[in-house]
């Protein structure tokens, strides 16, 4: 019942939160992110246990008025019945939702990542989610693929939540056309950072530090490419290099200090090198950083380059780096069109004090998350999702439970 589902979603949250600290070191282990952040990640996941515990109990339909007298139209909400979630990060964002809707999920981790989603499949025990309700199945790279294919085209399966790269998302897809199967896609991002002349360039520097190198630059709502228009550009590339030497420390994701870990693996070291070589080969600049750092193969200095034009590789995919690209421009209609060349728009940021600025640009921006002089803008209270190639379908908030919903209508005839 719906009763049944809260009160064990909340038990779950409730584990997560006992446990945090050591759900926080298995991140930290498995993929290198810098402990503090590593509990601040466990915090928002379980909020996500918590928030859809609350939902459950709130799953509405309708009475319509009819249009005849012997009728009687209803409107029921049913769950859609087992859903794939195939997430690189946020598990409990999909689960939750699933769960807190009467579905029942299987659960394929990153193969980089998969500790994460098996401690919380031992916590969904203890909370007392019945056994093959949440089912992980992790799998060797090699694997993957095939795993992919036989949870999509399996008609067993009625709805699969992805998040990850677009070009996966695509051949997701596909296979899931065969079967016509429900889906839901987060996918890659390209993030603008636009700072008008109007902004408070101190905070826009505060903001773009956070954006960017959170998890060093690998979550798909970092920013990737910053727009600064001329006026306020040589004062807040200053200020961001200075920020970025005195405020960041790369290290071993354990030590209290260490603000940016490594890379995930080697081949994502070779991306951000990639970048760098070709942006500087075009006439870009480096103003900090720009090579592997002394501390191993897949630690990366936090870089800054200047200089920067869009016929650069940097600022035509994502980089999912410590990598900062900055592109001068000179007015708001340009920013714009540059902003939303991308065929992507998961999230975008920008900075002015300008009120009838903030509207325009916040209306013409071609994403799905905006974040307007603030750098961190995921909440469990706000659906999270993109258009364009960025996906289909909002998680969290009010909105992400009916992904895992179908609407039943239902006339009642010869009253």
């Amino acid at each position: 019942s719906s009763q049944e589902r809260s009160a064990r979603l909340r038990r779950w949250y409730e584990l997560m939160m006992e446990n945090k600290e050591e759900l926080a070191r298995i991140i930290t282990a498995e993929n290198g992110k810098p402990l503090k952040e590593a509990q601040g990640e466990i915090v928002y996941s379980a909020s996500f246990l918590e928030w859809f515990a609350e939902e459950a109990r709130r799953i509405y339909g309708d009475v319509i008025p009819a249009s005849a007298k012997d009728r009687r139209v209803l409107v029921l909400k049913q769950p859609v019945g087992v859903a794939w979630n195939f997430p690189s990060a946020m598990i409990t964002r999909k689960v939750g939702a699933a769960l807190a809707a009467g579905c029942t999920v299987v659960v394929k981790p990153a193969e980089d990542t998969p500790l994460s989603a098996l401690a919380l499949g031992e916590l969904a025990n203890q909370a007392g989610i019945p056994a093959g309700v949440y089912n992980v199945v992790p799998c060797s790279r090699q694997q993957t693929a095939a795993v992919g294919e036989v949870l999509c085209t399996d008609p067993l399966v009625s709805k699969i939540s992805f998040t990850g790269s677009t070009a996966t998302g695509k051949i997701l897809l596909k296979h899931a056309a065969g079967t016509v199967k429900r889906v839901s896609m987060e996918l890659g991002g390209h993030a603008p950072f636009i700072v008008f002349d109007s902004a408070n360039v101190d905070r826009a520097v505060a903001g773009a530090l956070a954006s960017k190198f959170r998890n060093s630059g690998q979550t798909c709502v970092c920013t990737n490419r910053f727009l600064v228009q001329k006026g306020i550009h040589d004062e807040f590339v200053e200020k961001f290099a200075k920020a970025i030497e005195k405020e960041l420390h790369v290290g071993n994701g354990f030590d209290a200090k260490t603000t940016q870990g490594p890379l995930i693996n080697e081949k994502a070291v070779e991306k951000v090198e990639k970048h760098i070589k070709d942006a500087v080969s075009q006439g870009a600049s480096i103003v900090t950083g720009g090579k592997r750092h002394s501390l191993g193969k897949n630690f990366f200095e936090p870089t800054l380059l200047t200089n920067v034009t869009t016929k650069m590789l940097c600022t035509q995919e994502e980089t999912f780096g410590p990598l900062a690209p900055v592109i001068r421009f000179d007015t708001e209609a340009e920013a714009v069109a540059i902003a939303n060349a991308a065929n992507v728009g998961l999230a975008g940021y920008f900075y002015s004090q300008d009120p009838a600025q903030i509207w325009r640009v916040a209306e013409q921006m071609e994403v799905g998350m905006v974040g307007v002089n603030e750098g961190i803008i995921s909440s469990v209270e706000c659906p999270f999702g993109g258009v364009k190639e960025s996906g289909l379908g909002r998680e969290g908030s009010k909105y992400g439970i009916d992904e895992y919903l179908e609407i039943k209508y239902v006339c009642l005839g010869g009253l």
